[in-house]
């Protein structure tokens, strides 16, 4: 059987040739042990999916340092995802078959995932739409989620090569109707399984029965009434079917304004206060409509003013807060740092990683986010509160807002219905709109090509991998770490005193999982989705498991041990001679990197030795966001 293969070179850099050529191609080996396989190896559909071309004899590359190691199989691509069929998976599939996602696969992606497509041709690496003359030898593929997959086509036919290639090309690049979403196929074809428990099924709030239920488990039904004014969209496309309100509010207010200006409910605490949003009114010029507007909100304003709603806190997140542009623009330039292809970029930029990701701001966001959410569960669960959360639609930060809120102050949204019952209400419900901030239907490809101007990553030197030796770093150490850390811990827009208090003193006591749960919002606690930007790291890929894994700790363990033990033998023998240096591995100066802990402190290699921010050796001076480097002497470790 044809299982694992080798191939030289890489996408974007040049890499050595490889010594020896085969002139045999791999589908002509083992002809027919490789057509059984490829009968075992079976692609799933779901309902209503379609396959719609294929390519067998492709190789999928394993990312390493040097050569790049590969598995061959079949890569194909239906109406709903990209999925690619190794030939060594059929006796994985029996075994593994309960921990696999139900839907989507590891090696599987689907079409609205797809960020961006290129092709190798010679060894150069361009940006692939439209429709092509000369197709490429090597397919890279970047997903919204900061995968990235690179697909050999070099043993692949011909015609083949230029199915798949088109294929993947206009579904995932062209512009798309409504109608022809996979999830319109997927509806009519899957079956519609009815279960009336709602306690072991996801809620769909799409009738009147959910949105009570959510009342009578949140004891909102106490202040809160659902309504049926807006049955069939009548009155507004951007508001469910069924919604709750303050009970004191007449319905005919909810027509007026077609739903603009009305406090809807989200979420009953269990002392009675509640979160609810609002969308904003229309901005008018007129000053007529202008006063009219005024008088409808003050009407607003003084039914939920009154017993038994009395005090509410409005927080204008359109004004007071994040902006989407912010957000996006963030977000584009933390991306970079994970889209990288091959080592030779991956080494470049470790030596600027924490100073590249802190000018993304994207970490800044993710603690801001979480700062505003806790304050507002502060004033809910101390204070007794009802928070209004105020937005131009209400569908966008007080989606995120509110689900954060909820899942810290409510243990049925940690469950995994609850989760999807939450995404649900808040999110699909709630009118997020995913077609315009994903471009599902590709019709705007404006926004979306912006993140090619964030960082520029691929620079054409060679990999510095001897540049972290104390003498050609000397001029980055006076520059390490310091108030990066600082400006996130210490920012202008830190907890005021009275949330800094209840924060404190929640974190001082044991931990409930059953009742209120805080996150950490320093900047050191914010972790980096690491996997995604280490996968070039090979120790770095033994997630929790194998016997690789198990043996690096223990040795490291066995080191540590042996290291106090003699600290306590010298200590004995004599306390006042100078305690001699352990030969211990840990004992040794070494550059933590962005890799610490994924792998041992020290290796043979001519790379740098293991990662990262080294946080609780920070000090406080020097700015952060400037240094680089530094050699940490971890004798106490």
């Amino acid at each position: 059987m044809l299982g694992k293969g080798v191939v030289g070179g890489g996408g974007g850099t040049k890499a050595p040739k490889p010594s020896f050529v085969s002139y045999v191609r791999p589908e002509e080996i083992h002809t027919n042990e490789k057509e059984v396989t490829e009968k075992e190896v079976t692609l799933h559909l779901l309902p209503g999916e379609q396959l719609l071309c294929e390519a067998s004899t492709v190789l999928k590359y394993v990312q390493e340092d040097s050569c790049q190691h590969g598995v061959y199989g079949r890569l194909v691509c239906t109406d709903f995802k990209i999925a690619f069929l190794g030939d060594d998976e059929s006796a994985l599939d029996s075994d593994e078959t309960q921990f696999k996602n139900k839907v989507v696969g590891e090696n599987d992606i689907t079409l609205h995932c797809v960020d961006q497509i290129y092709g190798v041709f010679d060894e150069k690496k361009k940006t692939l739409f439209g429709q092509l003359k000369k197709y490429p030898e090597k397919l890279i593929i970047h997903c919204k989620d900061l995968r990235v997959f690179q697909f050999c086509l070099r043993y692949t036919k011909e015609e083949e090569v230029k199915r798949i290639v088109s294929g993947i090309i206009h579904h995932t690049q062209a512009p798309k109707l409504l109608k022809r979403l996979f999830l319109f196929s997927y509806a009519t074809a899957a079956q519609n399984n009815t279960v009336t428990d709602p306690k072991n099924h996801t809620i769909m709030f799409d009738t009147l029965k959910d949105w009570c239920w959510e009342l009578e488990r949140t004891k909102g039904n106490m202040k809160y009434k659902a309504v049926s004014v807006n049955e069939g969209y009548k009155v507004c496309e951007r508001l469910p079917a069924y919604f709750v309100v303050p009970t004191p509010l007449p319905e005919e207010n909810v027509q007026r304004f077609q739903g603009h200006g009305i406090p809807i409910w989200c979420w009953s605490c269990h002392n009675g206060s509640a979160l609810l949003k609002m969308s904003a009114l229309p901005k008018e010029q007129d000053d007529g409509i202008l006063q009219i507007q005024k008088s409808f909100l003050d009407g607003v304003y003084k039914t939920i003013h009154r017993p038994p709603y009395e005090i509410v806190k409005t927080e204008d997140l359109s004004s007071n807060f994040l902006s989407l542009q912010e957000i996006q623009t963030a977000y584009s330039k933390f991306k970079q740092l994970f889209l990288i292809d091959n080592s030779t970029e991956f080494w470049d930029t470790d030596i600027k990683w924490f100073s590249l990701l802190e000018s993304s701001s994207w970490l800044d966001i993710i603690r801001r986010c979480l700062k505003k959410a806790i304050e507002i569960t502060e004033c809910m669960e101390a204070q007794n509160m009802n928070v209004l959360l105020l937005e131009e639609n209400a569908s966008d930060l007080c989606c995120l807002i509110s689900s954060l809120v909820q899942l810290m102050m409510d243990p049925h949204c940690r469950t995994r219905i609850g989760f999807q019952s939450l995404i649900q209400k808040e999110w699909v419900m709630g009118g997020h709109c995913f077609l315009d901030r994903c471009n599902h239907l590709r019709q705007n490809d404006k926004e979306e090509h912006q993140r090619q101007l964030s960082l520029p990553l691929t620079q054409s030197k060679s990999s510095p991998k001897r540049g972290f030796f104390r003498e050609e770093t000397d001029h980055l150490i006076k520059n390490l770490l310091g108030k990066r850390i600082s400006k996130l811990i210490n920012s202008s827009d830190e907890l005021q005193d009275n949330f800094r208090e209840f924060y404190d003193s929640w974190h001082s006591k044991p931990t409930d999982y059953h009742g209120l749960l805080l996150p950490h919002i320093e900047g050191p606690e914010i972790k980096v989705w690491a996997q995604r930007y280490l996968r070039w790291i090979p120790e770095a890929q033994i997630l929790g498991g194998s016997r690789v894994a198990t043996m690096s700790k223990l040795l490291e363990m066995i080191e540590e041990v042996q290291s106090l033990q003699e600290k306590i033998d010298e200590r004995h023998h004599s306390q006042q001679a100078p305690q001699a240096e352990a030969p211990c591995l840990l004992r040794n100066s070494a550059r933590l990197s962005s890799l610490f802990p994924f792998a041992l402190l020290q290796r043979h290699s001519s790379k740098p030795v293991l990662p990262t921010s080294g946080w609780k050796a920070l000090g406080d001076e020097d700015d952060l966001a400037k240094r680089e480097d530094e050699f940490v002497d971890l004798g106490d470790v």
